[in-house]
């Protein structure tokens, strides 16, 4: 499975983002989103960002967050006519518009800002589009949310043959751990 560079990142970052500012259960165990400077910092590793990320920008990103979730549960589960809108709306929201940009030394890309290209916006705009052009392509398939009991983080499948059921090796290993256990528990039975 190959997505150009600035997609994988924009991929990734939605990832990052869903996994880190979304309730929900993580590897068996509760998940509460952090909030205050703790969603900053988790807003930081998940983007990698700068000092310069406030609070109402990591809110904000919290917010689109919770939108790019019910984007991944949707796919998740084949109802793609669920995962559309939600995709649009947040592509009007943040004026998601391409633009050609260019690091010194490096080549053109193309990248994704909202309207108002603050930190926030333009962020929320490039995971929209990179979501967007997942599923407006033939990798719908491939956005996915952990198949692990009391685990709900999500992934992109990238693997070749788009068998990717976990959200990590950690939740893989847990779940044939226990089938490990309940097989030998039925062999001394």
């Amino acid at each position: 499975m190959l997505f150009d560079s600035h997609m994988h990142v924009l991929l990734d970052a939605s990832v990052a983002l869903v996994n880190a500012l979304t309730d929900g259960e993580a590897r068996g165990r509760r998940y509460l989103a952090p909030e205050g400077a703790e969603r900053v910092g988790a807003v930081r590793a998940a983007l990698s960002a700068g000092a310069d990320l406030g609070l109402g920008e990591a809110d904000q990103l919290a917010d689109t967050a919770r939108t790019l979730r019910t984007v991944f549960e949707a796919a998740a589960t084949d109802r793609l006519d669920d995962a559309a809108p939600a995709l649009n709306a947040l592509l009007r929201e943040t004026g998601a518009r391409p633009q050609l940009d260019r690091a010194p030394g490096e080549p053109w890309q193309v990248h994704f800002h909202g309207a108002d290209d603050s930190y926030a916006v333009g962020w929320s705009a490039g995971c929209a589009t990179g979501l967007a052009m997942a599923l407006g392509g033939d990798y719908a398939g491939r956005l996915g949310v952990c198949a692990a009991p009391r685990c709900d983080r999500v992934y992109v499948d990238t693997s070749r043959n788009a068998g990717r059921q976990f959200c990590s090796t950690a939740c893989q290993n847990r779940v044939k751990a226990a089938a490990f256990r309940a097989r030998h528990a039925s062999d001394q039975a």
